[in-house]
């Protein structure tokens, strides 16, 4: 192996560990949230607060959704939380969309990169998602497994360990209420851990050894894109998202390089929009509902998110608002590991899961597992592989071979 080919090993590994420090808090605080949902809120309350389909219930879950933002894989944990405990489909769907995409954070890294206009498509973006969600959601109820994808959700949290359910304020203030909190933060973990693993690695090696051309060539329409050009180029977006799976924050430094490249504002919109449509987040909500639901929620979000995109291109256009290409700003080298919110963020959530990971090892141990099923199994394999992955770019870096 040439120098060439170890530093880049090294700038993968580095980058997939970066971009997932970059994230860590988000997950913390999202597993968090699903965890005290599970353990504090009653099927009861559920019901009471969005078990509806009407206005109140899917802007409670939009609103609820904004204020828990976070990365897709916790937001997916928080939405079958809220769906088991009795929510309904659409308000679950608008609390996902709306925490993933009514995101500050993620507002923050879009104007730093993309500018204003893109800030403002975001945010009138995910609010239209939620919308178009509704609608079609509501003219295809039909095809949607609600009933079973339930169950399938409540199999899949567990029942609650006590048959009474205290009130919340007792459960809060009660070592027992935080062990079980505990316990489900841990389970939300193992559920999508080798996911992760894989998805965050597979990103760094994409960064890293991909070049650019190869998403420009994916795209297609030219500097004045047509109509059928633009609906390419929002069904590709998709495509391309999936070759860089993290999530929308690790997407946009690249969604930049596209934009400066010629890719119309439609297509780096269903970019960037397109964190809940691709294969990791795919196998995650079968987990979670069964593979009839998870299809039939790809369809919709696929459908609204081409649309949505569609929708604020020539919006933008008639408003006289589209940006320049030549205004967006060069990508450069990432600093993950400074000192900034991230590290302090970081810092609590590692300081709150050690904390709940020494509580989980007194009590009852840590078993790490293939899982159930060959698919779980190869996984774990790829998983284990993705860290020696990590590991040798590192031990590479530190012998500065390369």
């Amino acid at each position: 192996m040439d120098g060439g080919f170890l530093s880049t090993w090294n700038e993968s590994a580095v980058t997939a560990l970066g971009l997932f420090w970059t994230a860590f808090w988000a997950f913390g605080l999202g597993y968090l949230i699903s965890s005290m949902i599970q353990v504090l809120v009653t099927e009861d309350r559920m019901q009471q607060t969005m078990g509806e389909e009407g206005p109140k219930s899917v802007a409670l879950g939009t609103f609820f959704g904004f204020v828990s933002s976070s990365c897709s894989f916790a937001a997916l944990s928080g939405t079958r939380a809220l769906f088991a405990k009795g929510a309904g489909l659409v308000p679950s769907l608008a609390f996902l969309l709306a925490s993933t995409n009514l995101v500050v954070e993620l507002g923050i890294i879009i104007a730093i990169f993309l500018g204003w206009q893109f800030v403002v498509g975001e945010y009138v973006g995910g609010v239209l998602l939620i919308l178009g969600t509704w609608l079609v959601v509501s003219v295809t109820r039909k095809l949607a497994p609600v009933d079973e994808a339930r169950e399938h959700a409540k199999e899949q949290q567990g029942d609650d360990e006590d048959g009474e359910k205290p009130d919340w304020k007792e459960k809060v203030r009660s070592k027992e209420g935080w062990r079980q909190i505990a316990k489900r933060y841990f389970m939300e973990w193992a559920m999508v851990w080798k996911d992760v693993t894989i998805g965050f690695t597979i990103a760094g090696v994409v960064a890293a050894f991909v070049p650019r051309s190869f998403f420009e060539w994916l795209f297609v329409g030219g500097e004045e894109p047509g109509f059928w050009a633009l609906v390419a180029q929002s069904l590709v977006g998709p495509v391309a998202a999936f070759f860089t799976f993290i999530g929308s924050m690790g997407n946009i430094p690249l969604a930049a390089v596209l934009y400066g490249n010629g890719v119309a504002f439609a297509g780096i919109m269903a970019f960037i929009f397109s964190d809940l449509v691709v294969i990791p987040v795919l196998r995650v909500n079968a987990k979670y509902y069964g593979w009839k639901m998870a299809l039939y929620i790809l369809a919709v979000f696929l459908v609204v998110l081409v649309a949505t995109a569609l929708v604020l291109h020539y919006g933008f256009d008639l408003l006289g608002l589209l940006p320049s290409a030549e205004d967006v700003r060069s990508v450069t080298d990432r600093e993950f590991f400074k000192v900034d919110y991230t590290f302090w963020l970081n810092t609590a959530f590692l300081v709150l899961t050690a904390v709940f990971f020494v509580w989980k090892v007194a009590s009852k141990g840590v078993n790490l597992t293939t899982g159930d099923g060959i698919t779980e199994t190869v996984l774990f394999y790829l998983a284990m592989l993705a860290y020696l992955w990590l590991a040798g770019g590192l031990v590479v870096g530190l012998l500065g071979v390369g």
